[in-house]
């Protein structure tokens, strides 16, 4: 396997970057995913570790190596991509061994590949079969059975559960991570789709317009955000954020005054929905519920309040209140977030409370 690095890596196309320089290490077996809406510079990444772009500017490495000039086929990555990419006129077993074809490889040791390949990822049954004769989990197996028969040092995955329904998703967000950890591979998924990362990678590289916002644990993204925009990508349902004024001491956040140290000047509050308690009896800040949301195990509220329109999440089935019923809402201090307005970066030692 291989211990990967980017150097000041950059990526553009004249005068449009795509991947703004970048350092980066993804040590040798470990998983990471690297999430970021459509046009953040994901996929370029991943194609640039893959060999299929060549970087603009900066090194990688693969085990201290530079591979900058190092062809795509010479590289001994295995890539899986959104759309399956199999060869419609061969059979799963040839497609499975079409890696191998131009490889120095003796024909048992092929043979024993392909088997091992199909029988990791349970396709052994299929192996006679078209790609038009399977489901679309199927092909993403034959897919991914196809990467791994090179044995390759590096596994990329390019929004590869994109096209499965949900029930096969959450199958195989399971099936892959518990290969790769079997296997050991290095392996970097690129995905929209937070629930993907923070189920499946050890660590996430989010990303957002070309440059990494934050590299950390799914915790670490979710309770400790370092930028604005990884607060409002992180988290369904999403938080809430408020502007706000803070000086001497209190903050001001819509008609509310809340109890600040650390905070002066514009900046913004985050409050996750789950950290808002709603309590009939009295005792907090005074609201009116808008609007109420089933969501199966959890209920999701809309609340008007003197800090503006937010919503309150909590678990179980049942609804403890209906639409225009009178509630108060309290706060966890301890969970707030405070960015700045101006930067959007979190600032790590503001706290905020409810005012006495």
């Amino acid at each position: 396997m291989a211990r990967i690095e980017l150097a000041a890596v950059t990526k553009a196309w004249g005068d449009v970057v795509a991947v703004e320089p970048t350092d980066l290490v993804i040590e040798d077996g470990e998983f990471v995913a690297i999430l970021g809406p459509s046009g953040c510079g994901k996929s370029t990444t991943l194609f640039m570790l893959a060999g299929l772009y060549a970087p603009t500017g900066g090194a990688i490495r693969f085990d201290d190596a530079v591979v900058n000039e190092v062809e795509a086929r010479d590289r001994n990555v295995g890539i899986v991509f959104q759309s399956y990419a199999l060869y419609p006129h061969m059979s799963v077993k040839k497609n499975i061994r079409f890696p191998l074809t131009f490889k120095s490889v003796a024909a048992d040791e092929v043979e024993r590949r392909v088997m091992e390949a199909a029988r990791l990822v349970q396709v052994e049954e299929l192996l006679e079969r078209m790609p038009a004769e399977m489901s679309g989990g199927q092909q993403q197996r034959v897919a991914l059975a196809r990467a791994l028969v090179k044995e390759p040092q590096l596994l990329l995955l390019d929004e590869p559960l994109s096209n499965l329904d949900a029930t096969l998703r959450l199958s195989m967000r399971g099936e892959i991570r518990r290969l790769q950890r079997r296997l050991g591979v290095t392996t970097v998924l690129v995905t929209h789709d937070q629930l993907e990362a923070t189920t499946m990678a050890d660590r996430i590289i989010c990303m957002s317009k070309g440059r990494i916002e934050q590299i950390g644990t799914a915790d670490d993204l979710y309770h400790r955000p370092d930028s604005l925009f990884v607060a409002g990508f992180i988290g369904s349902p999403p938080i809430n954020l408020l502007d706000a004024r803070g000086e001497r001491g209190r903050l001001r956040v819509g008609e509310a005054e809340l109890e600040a140290t650390g905070v002066a000047g514009a900046v913004v509050i985050g409050i996750r929905p789950e950290n808002i308690g709603l309590d009939p009896e009295g005792g907090g800040m005074a609201g009116r519920i808008e609007h109420v949301e089933p969501l199966g195990r959890e209920t999701l509220y809309e609340v008007a309040c003197p800090l503006g329109r937010v919503h309150a999440l909590e678990s179980g089935s049942e609804r403890r209140f209906r639409a225009d019923d009178r509630v108060d809402l309290t706060l966890a201090p301890d969970t707030l977030l405070v960015f700045d307005a101006a930067s959007g970066r979190r600032l790590v030692d503001a706290s905020v409370g409810l005012a006495a």
